[in-house]
C-alpha cells in the first residue's frame, strides 16, 4: 500500500497502519494529484478508500445554488457540503480562492468526490 501511494506524483509521505486500517498521506505543496489517483492506488492493493480527513485549497465555483471547489493544480471538482452546524455561506465565495477543511466521504470508484466541510477560509 505504501509503495503504491508513494508512486502517485505529488505524494510527500505515507504512514500506513494495516492493523488500524489507516493511511496518512501528506502531499507536496503545489502537487497536481487527484483523489481519483489516490483512490486507484488504494484499490489496486485490494483496499477501499474510506472516509478521510482533508485540507484542500482551490477556487469556489457556484452555480444553480450549489458550490464546488476546483482543486488547485488540477481540474478536479469537489462538491462542497456544509456540516450540519456550519452556516452555508460558501456561495458568497464564488470565484475566490479558499482553503477547505473537512471530511471526504467514502466514494465509489468512478463517482464524483465531495468534501463535507467544517471550515472554509478565503485565501
Amino acid at each position: 500500500m505504501r509503495v503504491s501511494l508513494k508512486s502517485v506524483s505529488g505524494v510527500d509521505s505515507v504512514d500506513v497502519s494495516l492493523a488500524k486500517g489507516f493511511a496518512a498521506v501528506k502531499m507536496k505543496p503545489g502537487n497536481t494529484a487527484t483523489l481519483a489517483q489516490l483512490q486507484a492506488a488504494i484499490t489496486k492493493n485490494g483496499f477501499t478508500m474510506k472516509r478521510s480527513t482533508a485540507t484542500v485549497s482551490g477556487t469556489v465555483v457556484a452555480a444553480d445554488g450549489k458550490a464546488q471547489l476546483k482543486v488547485s493544480g488540477s481540474n478536479e471538482m469537489l462538491d462542497l457540503v456544509p456540516e450540519a452546524d456550519v452556516a452555508p455561506t460558501v456561495l458568497s465565495l464564488d470565484g475566490r480562492a479558499a482553503l477547505v477543511t473537512g471530511e471526504i466521504p467514502e466514494t465509489a470508484k468512478g463517482k464524483s468526490f465531495a468534501i463535507q466541510y467544517h471550515s472554509i477560509t478565503e485565501q
